[in-house]
Formats: C-alpha cells, sequence, structure tokens
C-alpha cells in the first residue's frame, strides 16, 4: 500500500498527539498519588515541611531533598526511606526525637547531608546501630550530642563507642545486589570453594554463582539451562559435587561437577511418574546413605523420596498422597530421623524414619495449624523449635515438649512466603517476609524466651534467606521473585571487650 506526504502527515499527527495524551495522562495521575500535606511545600525535587503534627504517608521516590522540621509527630516509622534512593539532602532537626528505626537510613545511597540537630536521642545500646552508622557514613552530618541517660549528656554520638562499654550491637546491612531475580538459594562448599545454586524461573535455569574471597562478593560461575527451573539444591557426595535441578515441565535433571569442563554437565534425568507439580527439595543423609525429597503441591501428583545408589538417584517412596504439599524439613529429633511435610490444605505431618524397613512411617500431625507455607526447624539452648509460616493468618514458633510440639509465640503476617530462622554466632534471628510487605526481622530475647521486633528489611517478593558464614564475617542472601536478590551482612561489634 503507498501513502501519500498527506497521510503520513496525518499519521504522524495521530501519534504525536497520541503521546501527548499518554504524557498529560501519567503526570495527571501521578499528582494524583501524591498530594503534597498541609504544612508542607512541594516541588518537582523537594518537599519542605515545618511544624507539622504528620509525616507525609506517600513520598515520590525521585525526590532528592526532603526537610521535616520543628514537627510534633510521635515518631519515624521504620523504612521511611527505603523506597527513596535519589534522596540527597535529609533534614529531621529540631523535632525532639529521642531514638529513630534501626537501619533508617541503610539504603540512602545518594545522600549527601543529614541534619539531625535538635533532637534529644537516648543514648543506649539500641541507638547504637545510629552511633555507628554516623562514623562510618560519608554523608556530611551535623554535630549531634546525647540527651540522656545522664552519664552520656552532652557526648557527641559519634563518640558514643568510645565511651560505651557496656553494648554488643548488631545490624544487617546491604552488601550486595545481585542483578537477577530468583526462587531458592542453596550454598555449598567444594574444594575450599563456596558457591550458591539459585533457581531463576524467568530464565530457565539454575544460575550458579562462586564467592570472592577478595572482593567478599558473589560472583557468575554456571548456568544450567532447563524448563521453567523451580529449585535447585547441591548435595556433596565422595568429594563429588551434585546440582539437583527441579522443573515443572520434562521432570528434573543432576548435574555433576566436571573438574576438566570445570562447569556442571548433565548426570542423569530423574524419573518423575508421579510428581506433577515439584515445589521445595529436601537433600539429607541417613546414616550412610543419600536422599533427598521433591514436594509435590498438586493434587495430582505425590511427593516422593530419591535415594542414591552409588551410580545415580531412584525413587524408593512416595509419601502424603493428594495433599498440595507446599514444604518439607529433615531434622534429629530426640536421636531419632524425622521428616515434616506441610500443606495448604492439611495440618502438618510427621513421619519418623524406620530402620528395619528402611521407610518414612507416618508418626504424627500437629493440630490447629493449616495453610502452612513453609516449615524451618532450628535449636536454641539444644531445644527444638519449628518455625511455620502461614499464608493467611498467624506464623508462629512451636517448641518440642518432649511429646508433641507446642505453640508458644505468634507472628501476625498476610501473605507470608517464609519464617526463616537464622544463627550467627550466638545470636538468633527469624525473618518473616512477605508480598505485601517488608521483611520483619525479630532477634530472640533469651530473658523472655521469646523473640522480639529487630528491624526491617526491604526485599521485593522475597522467597528465602539463607545465612553464609566466611572469613570470619557473616552473610544473609535474600531471593527475589520479581526483584533482584540481596546480600545483607550482619554486623556486630561488642564494646565490653
Amino acid at each position: 500500500m503507498h501513502l501519500t506526504n498527506d497521510k503520513l502527515s496525518n499519521i504522524r499527527k495521530c501519534l504525536l498527539v497520541t503521546l501527548l495524551f499518554i504524557c498529560s495522562f501519567q503526570l495527571s495521575r501521578s499528582k494524583r498519588i501524591f498530594k503534597c500535606p498541609s504544612g508542607c511545600t512541594c516541588t518537582t525535587d523537594s518537599i519542605i515541611c515545618v511544624g507539622s503534627s504528620l509525616i507525609p504517608r506517600t513520598i515520590p521516590s525521585d525526590i532528592n531533598s526532603l526537610s521535616i522540621v520543628n514537627c510534633s509527630f510521635p515518631e519515624i516509622k521504620e523504612a521511611m526511606f527505603s523506597l527513596m534512593p535519589s534522596l540527597q539532602l535529609l533534614s529531621l532537626a529540631n523535632n525532639n526525637l529521642k531514638t529513630l528505626p534501626r537501619g533508617l537510613f541503610s539504603d540512602l545511597r545518594s545522600l549527601i547531608e543529614l541534619d539531625l540537630r535538635g533532637n534529644m536521642f537516648h543514648c543506649d545500646c539500641e541507638s547504637m546501630w545510629l552511633m555507628l552508622w554516623l562514623k562510618r557514613s560519608n554523608a556530611t552530618t551535623s554535630d549531634v550530642y546525647c540527651a540522656s541517660p545522664s552519664g552520656m549528656k552532652g557526648v557527641p554520638l559519634k563518640d558514643v563507642p568510645e565511651k560505651h562499654s557496656k553494648c554488643v550491637s548488631t545490624d544487617f546491612v546491604q552488601h550486595q545486589i545481585v542483578n537477577t531475580q530468583s526462587m531458592s538459594a542453596d550454598i555449598f562448599s567444594h574444594k575450599d570453594d563456596i558457591y550458591v545454586a539459585m533457581a531463576v524461573p524467568n530464565s530457565d535455569s539454575c544460575i550458579i554463582m562462586e564467592w570472592d574471597h577478595i572482593e567478599t562478593k558473589f560472583r557468575p560461575f554456571d548456568n544450567i539451562t532447563g524448563r521453567s527451573v523451580v529449585g535447585c539444591r547441591s548435595v556433596l557426595i565422595n568429594e563429588q559435587a551434585f546440582v539437583i535441578v527441579s522443573q515443572l515441565f520434562d521432570g528434573s535433571l543432576v548435574y555433576k561437577y566436571d573438574q576438566a569442563q570445570n562447569k556442571f554437565t548433565k548426570f542423569q534425568a530423574v524419573e518423575m511418574l508421579n510428581v506433577s507439580k515439584p515445589n521445595d527439595i529436601e537433600v539429607f543423609q541417613i546414616g550412610g546413605d543419600w536422599f533427598f525429597l521433591i514436594v509435590d503441591s498438586s493434587k495430582a501428583g505425590m511427593t516422593t523420596l530419591f535415594k542414591w545408589n552409588g551410580t545415580g538417584f531412584y525413587s524408593s517412596q512416595f509419601l502424603h498422597e493428594w495433599f498440595r504439599d507446599t514444604d518439607a524439613e529433615f531434622f534429629d529429633l530426640d536421636g531419632k530421623s524425622v521428616l515434616i511435610l506441610v500443606s495448604r490444605s492439611q495440618v502438618p505431618v510427621i513421619y519418623q524414619w524406620n530402620k528395619s524397613t528402611q521407610k518414612f512411617v507416618l508418626h504424627d500431625e500437629i493440630a490447629n495449624m493449616d495453610d502452612i507455607v513453609s516449615v524451618k526447624a532450628f535449636r536454641i539452648n539444644d531445644v527444638p523449635y519449628l518455625a511455620l509460616a502461614c499464608y493467611i493468618g498467624d506464623s508462629k514458633v512451636m517448641k518440642w515438649t518432649g511429646k508433641h510440639f507446642e505453640e508458644v509465640q505468634g507472628f501476625p503476617s498476610r501473605g507470608a512466603t517464609v519464617l526463616q530462622p537464622i544463627k550467627f554466632k550466638d545470636q538468633h534471628y527469624l525473618i518473616l517476609s512477605s508480598d505485601y510487605s517488608f521483611s520483619q526481622i525479630f532477634r530472640w530475647d533469651e530473658e523472655n524466651q521469646n523473640f522480639i521486633k529487630f528491624r526491617d528489611v526491604y526485599v521485593q517478593w522475597p522467597r528465602s534467606f539463607t545465612a553464609l558464614s566466611t572469613d570470619q564475617r557473616d552473610f544473609v542472601l535474600a531471593t527475589s521473585f520479581k526483584g533482584k536478590t540481596m546480600v545483607f551482612e550482619h554486623i556486630s561489634v561488642d564494646y565490653s571487650k
């Protein structure tokens, strides 16, 4: 079809009008989303609030200057600035603030200047994170002094760490951003090197990354391609490294590290006749035998146990038929090997290993726990606990009494994906993740024998949190279904030494 110059001109005009309409619609939409609060003055790149009783609830992410001064609001909310990466100038002067939420400024990589003058900071152990941040920050900060307790009054916050002698301060700070989405992360060691296998469904691959001991970061090592990869788990047998890759289609595969090629090569196609929708992979050893379990989350399939026979993995038992299992956890309970399966359609069940039959036998169930998406086992003072994440309702911690598991603490949650226990030295944490809010970190309080809120971290659509300790440093790798994978460093400073 031949177009005349007049027709081409009309088409260009129509396109221009359409583009102008779209731009004006987007501009008007953004203006509707953000309304400059009463008592504030707003421009395209700055907000100034003086004497306000409320903090703006929604702030555009591209704002680079924010001043909230001489105000009477009760407190600053946790993670308030985590979605404002462009912020360069930030003032919270003269607000009579006594404390600030832990890690409030940790996401402000572009920050140039910070004004905290005119506040009444209480310099105790809970505020130690701020004192440490002020010491190591590259931003220009005003001189800030302690108002209390009496023994610290007038001491500059930057000098408190040297003067305080009774604090052990811990924190989680962002260390690395890995530019890939991921569903799961499994950290393993092989021949003195540390690797992580990450399931990446959107690129149909299992990405293997290697820990760089010099740069203290993960770097690309290998890429195992597949079809709708939903899980990657390592297993080390007789000094040989394998990676099990579960897929929604084309079955599951086992890859083996080939030293000559310095990569993982296909080793075995696993028979998956009774697995319809694989979810979790659990790897464990009983006696001298290696097993892995693929959790099936559909009514049409069955959770299946595979056993290593010296040449490969082969199915040895089918468990928990037709119950849409979501997760499994293997651990030792009073000297016996047990396996817990959780489901969104039935209460968690406990299987116990029978040595004579070499099979798991249904042993017990955990009553009054519905819609569980994940289960993790951990120990505190050698007492077994379970962390159960509930998608609708409260996620819970349960304690072993010697006869059964008993609920000891609940955590209100909505859309929870995992309740992950993490331990670094003598510090115990729980990380509660959700698709609808910030991930919450809780810390174990030995005196009260429960977990208390510690701080929030932002991970978009989190799916797992995995601990890594190396070179006398501790890290947590957080996977994201729709965002970037994050690595946080756990920092602990003991001022009593």
